[in-house]
């Protein structure tokens, strides 16, 4: 396997699971909760399944929405970004590692 090798790998969204579950909890509708942010139904379905991403400002108003941690929201929306770049690279962890580094020296 070279560097630039990746596998399949079946990509799960940590904060679209998170939307549907609190979503689901408040027996909201996927089109209610699209309203609110300004998106379409099929976005925000996209956006639950981890198929598409949605912006900053529209995952701090599902937080609010939702009664959720803007703080968890966040930190999971940040999470899937950082897989959907690194995906599964043999070198993601150590990139990972060196990333980390350097955010806590800011």
């Amino acid at each position: 396997m070279t560097i630039n090798d990746k596998t399949n790998i079946e990509t799960v969204s940590y904060f679209g699971h998170k939307i549907r579950e609190a979503r689901e909890k408040q027996n909201l509708l996927l089109r209610q909760v699209a309203a609110h942010i300004e998106v379409d139904t099929a976005l925000m379905s996209k956006a639950e399944r981890g198929e598409r991403n949605i912006n900053r400002e529209q995952v701090l108003k599902l937080a609010k929405l939702l009664k959720a941690s803007e703080e968890e929201f966040i930190s999971l929306w940040l999470c899937d970004k950082v897989i959907e770049v690194v995906g599964n690279d043999p070198l993601a962890e150590q990139g990972i590692k060196k990333a980390l580094t350097k955010i806590k020296k800011q």
